[in-house]
């Protein structure tokens, strides 16, 4: 018996991919087996699996036909798979590999259904991001730190490396600063818009201990190295007239033990430690008050909150002044949560809500790891996206697809498999407003990583001193052309992490976060980002498209990307010899290491091309 079937073809379904509430779906499917049963196995998740017969509609391409439809009525996860009883007997069809039905596969196939009540802005909609850790972008003039939280060191050379090897007592502070500020971003949005960013995403600038800043000391104050509120309306007011919005950082699984809320060192006078009755005693787990506490990952410094108690949610969300409607009015556009897993589904959707009364354009999104449709975060499967909690994720899934790709882990096949579930996954209006990126604070810089040196057996002072050398450096550019081309015409917001686009190196923290180079930009990596960027940015394929797999062979891989307007094709040739492909009459849009000639497309040996 032979099923064909395929979930992202609109022969067999409609529409392909999720749904939303109430929408119709429609299921068909092709069997070799005339006058037969066949049924949908329909199982909303954790609950028990449901058969819907579908009807026979004759024949197609030499097979018997069969087709159903459903409308879920409520938001959630389903899963299913195929039923056939026939002549030849009963049988059960999964998902197989390359998405297709197999007899032997228990996995089943994906349905995300999701509300329409509230849906991801279009003003974000496939936008270029750029992603500033404030501390290492630029520094302006000088800022009031006699209210700065110490002890704390500011590095007067710009070249020299983030503290990285722990004091006499053991530790690592993070209290090294050089003195990157709000002006200094601002100072820099012309530079910024010459490349095509659309979107600045900000790592957080909250009053804080550390340069990092996800120890939140003051959750309405601007850490006073960075500079004041009156700099921040300033920042968001140039942007603007640029046409770009400023997406704010929030960290609101946990304080830093030195904070208004904490106060552990009793610098404010009315914190948790500090006070025993302060009002804020409630936001914290202490299981021995006041030294045993639950923390972030164990990390004393940065004491875990309850996010729902009445008073903390209060504070961050539900007040007239709460702190996500005091910076939306200030002239945020929206905020990246992080580790969102930690945050509750309820928590998120008052999140969620009050951002969009405040700001209805305004954008959410989370950062999750893995696939956010269908998450499992601490035994408890995630409404991420089923509308209402975020608008999209930093897409990691990507990420490891073009780093596994472009370094050989997998061939075109596999990418594409991964990058078509993922847009099966996700409702269309999420996937191009999560950020897809190749580097951020929390990894290794894409160039080194690319380069294949591997830091993995080296000291901390090692990795320090670590570049590349010549044969390295040039490995390492000719991927980096790759990457950075499936980061432009994947579906998404392609996110540039700032220093990449002129070819900054770098291990994981500190390393991957010293100070932008300005005295020795790469400017050859820099107009490839340039050039992808206006194209991105001049496409509405590419900032809107859906995305199709039209061949994937070996180290070879050709898709399309198609608009209501416009459609699109990408091609990218990773393998040692040319590919030809004939692309009749057409007018490029980039061709890089490309031969265009009488209609014969022929992309070389690590080529690509946008036509």
């Amino acid at each position: 018996m032979e099923l064909i079937y395929d979930s992202r073809n609109p022969l067999f379904q409609t529409p392909a991919g999720s749904a939303s509430v109430e929408e119709e779906v429609i299921f068909s499917v092709f069997l070799s087996e005339k006058n037969a049963e066949v049924f949908l196995l329909l199982q909303k998740d954790g609950e028990e699996e449901v058969r819907y017969r579908f009807e026979p509609m004759g024949r197609k391409y030499g097979y018997f036909t069969y087709q159903m439809r459903i409308a879920p009525t409520s938001a959630g996860l389903y899963f299913y798979r195929f039923f056939i009883r026939a002549a030849s007997g009963e049988s059960i069809f999964g998902r197989g590999d390359g998405n297709l039905p197999s007899e032997s596969s228990d996995r089943r196939w994906q349905l995300l259904c999701y509300s329409e009540e509230i849906r991801p802005p279009k003003a974000f909609s496939g936008k270029v991001f750029y992603q500033i850790f404030p501390d290492r972008f630029y520094r302006e003039g000088s800022c009031d730190l006699s209210e700065k939280l110490g002890p704390f060191r500011i590095h007067e050379n710009m070249q020299e490396e983030p503290d990285y090897l722990p004091d006499v007592q053991g530790e690592i502070k993070n209290n090294d600063f050089f003195g990157g500020n709000l002006l200094g971003i601002t100072k820099k949005l012309d530079y910024l818009a010459s490349l095509g960013v659309e979107v600045l995403y900000l790592n957080p600038i909250f009053m804080a201990y550390s340069n990092h800043r996800y120890d939140t000391a003051d959750y309405k104050r601007i850490d006073p190295m960075l500079g004041t509120e009156s700099d921040f309306s300033a920042l968001c007011r140039e942007a603007h007239t640029r046409g770009m919005k400023i997406i704010l950082d929030g960290v609101f699984s946990h304080t830093g033990d030195r904070s208004v809320y904490f106060d552990r060192c009793s610098e404010f006078g009315g914190g948790a430690v500090s006070k025993p009755d302060s009002a804020f005693r409630s936001w914290y787990r202490f299981s021995e008050y006041p030294h045993s506490y639950e923390s972030w990952w164990g990390i004393k410094t940065l004491p875990c909150v309850e996010e729902m108690e009445p008073s903390y949610l209060s504070f961050i969300l539900a007040d007239e002044d709460s702190v996500i409607r005091h910076w939306l009015r200030l002239g945020a556009d929206g905020f990246r949560l992080d580790v969102a897993d930690e945050l509750p589904d309820e928590f998120l959707r008052i999140l969620y809500r009050t951002v969009k009364e405040e700001k209805p354009d305004a954008l959410v999104i989370g950062e999750v790891w893995e696939d956010a449709s269908n998450k499992i975060s601490y035994g408890v499967r995630r409404k991420y996206l089923w509308g209402e909690e975020l608008d999209g994720v930093m897409n990691y899934v990507y990420r490891a697809a073009i780093i596994d790709f472009v370094s050989e882990r997998i061939d075109a096949k596999q990418f594409m498999e991964r990058i078509s579930e993922l847009s099966e996954h996700y409702p269309k209006e999420t996937l191009l407003c999560s950020m897809n990126f190749l580097s951020t604070h929390d990894t290794a810089r894409i160039f080194t990583l690319l380069a294949g040196k591997d830091g993995n057996s080296m000291s901390r002072a090692e990795r320090a001193n670590a570049r590349l050398n010549e044969a390295e450096y040039k490995k390492g550019r000719k991927l980096l052309s790759a990457a950075v081309f499936l980061l432009f015409t994947l579906p998404g917001c392609p996110s540039i992490y700032y220093g990449d686009e002129i070819g900054m190196q770098g291990y994981e923290d500190p390393f991957n976060r010293r100070f932008f180079d300005w005295e020795h930009p790469d400017i050859e990596i820099m107009e490839e980002y340039r050039r992808l960027a206006k194209c991105h940015t001049q496409s509405e394929a590419l900032g809107q498209g859906i995305i199709q797999k039209v061949s994937a062979r070996g180290r070879f891989v050709i898709y399309s990307r198609r608009s209501d307007k416009e459609e699109l094709f990408c091609a990218l040739n990773l393998s040692d010899t040319p590919e030809e492909i004939v692309a009749g009459e057409c007018s490029p849009l980039i061709l890089n290491k490309c031969v265009y000639q009488d209609g014969i497309l022929t992309v070389l040996p690590y080529g690509y091309a946008i036509w």
